[in-house]
């Protein structure tokens, strides 16, 4: 990668993230700390507004305006993928949105790009045969980006009926379907609940009661 290309990267990275650490940056474009300052510097030089918050990170002011991001033909093709395979594992919301997505970065290619991705929209299919229990998916997505306690009836494995209050902290997929990873008030701890034994799911609109949560990865690596 050049450095022109680099900088338009590392610009896009700034641009979609709240707070960059330039060890992440060192990490993503595989540069040294010291070539990522150097980079940040040339950033400022020509005009970006770049902030540092100490434990933070680098941040972008709020309030400035930078123009759409152009895509390249492989990128769009990317989400357009993406797209496809929100039929098979995502409900009806989440597929809509990304519809939606689509077609908003459509508007940001040039006519041949948006010609060939249309072409090659038609030619991606993901056929969705077996049933998923999604429906609740985007509820979820919701609570979990405003922090707010849900309130579920639920089947476990053994097939016990139980209602709940619980504090999702993300998402998984495995085992072929959709988990919550949550706070669990019942049993006062981290519970992993199957969205296909959820048989009905509200939002309490109440914010998170619990003061501080583990990560998801934290949580995945109790399981070894």
């Amino acid at each position: 990668m050049n450095r022109v290309d680099r900088l338009m990267g590392i610009l896009t990275y700034l641009q979609s993230h709240k707070y960059v650490m330039a060890e992440r940056l060192s990490e993503k474009f595989e540069i040294s700390i010291r070539t990522v300052y150097r980079d940040i510097r040339a950033l400022e030089e020509i005009g970006i507004p770049i902030s540092f918050e100490n434990n933070k990170g680098y941040f972008i002011v709020q309030g400035y305006f930078l123009p759409p991001v152009s895509l390249t033909s492989g990128e769009a093709n990317a989400l357009i993928l993406v797209a496809a395979l929100a039929h098979r594992f995502t409900d009806k919301t989440t597929t809509r949105n990304t519809e939606n997505a689509i077609e908003k970065i459509r508007t940001v290619l040039r006519t041949s790009e948006k010609e060939k991705s249309e072409q090659f929209s038609n030619r991606v299919k993901v056929l969705n045969t077996q049933p998923f229990a999604n429906q609740y998916l985007s509820d979820v997505q919701q609570a979990i980006a405003d922090q707010l306690i849900l309130k579920i009836e639920y089947t476990d494995a053994h097939q016990r009926k139980t209602s709940r209050e619980i504090e999702p902290i993300g998402m998984i997929y495995y085992t072929e379907q959709w988990h919550i990873i949550a706070w669990c008030w019942k049993r006062n701890d981290y519970r992993d609940f199957r969205m296909g034994q959820i048989n009905a799911l509200t939002s309490t609109g109440k914010p998170f009661k619990k003061k501080t949560h583990i990560s998801l990865d934290d949580h995945i690596r109790t399981w070894k």
